[in-house]
């Protein structure tokens, strides 16, 4: 019985830690060049999985970045338990924190205006695979564009 409390406690306080580690925007709001080695040549509108996440590039001419900017940061708030941790479309970079359901687990995407249009990275905190849950989250707010 003892053991079965110490486990239920260390669980309690691994979940504790999770949900309310600090987000530093320092470290999660950061430029995304140079794109990763894998990815060195760009796929527009196609999600590519990388080893923490999911990186995809948007094509969209010079004048239109700031307002897909804008509307991705719509259809990222409108996502439960997202939150702008830093950045705006006038910036031309925006970064959001969303936890998962459960254990509260954050992933971290940025979006940033670049001559071509729109990179979008999202990448988890914990752990060595997401699953494809930011190549989905991705692709959610990218739907959310409508037709482009």
């Amino acid at each position: 019985m003892t053991f079965a409390i110490i486990v239920l406690v260390a669980l309690a306080g691994v979940m504790a830690f999770i949900r309310l580690s600090p987000s530093d925007p320092a470290q999660w709001h950061v430029a995304l060049a140079p794109r990763p080695a894998a990815l060195a040549t760009p796929s527009p509108d196609k999600i590519s999985p990388v080893p923490n996440g999911a990186y995809t590039d948007l094509i969209a001419a010079p004048d239109q970045t700031q307002a897909m900017l804008a509307a991705l940061d719509s259809a990222a708030l409108a996502t439960p338990r997202t939150v702008r941790i830093a950045g705006s479309a006038e910036t031309g970079r925006i970064t959001w924190q969303t936890r998962s359901l459960f254990w509260g687990f954050p992933d971290y995407t940025t979006a940033e205006a670049t001559p071509d249009g729109i990179t979008l990275y999202g990448r988890q905190r914990f752990g060595k695979g997401d699953f494809g849950v930011n190549a989905a989250r991705i692709s959610g707010w990218i739907a959310a564009l409508g037709p482009r």
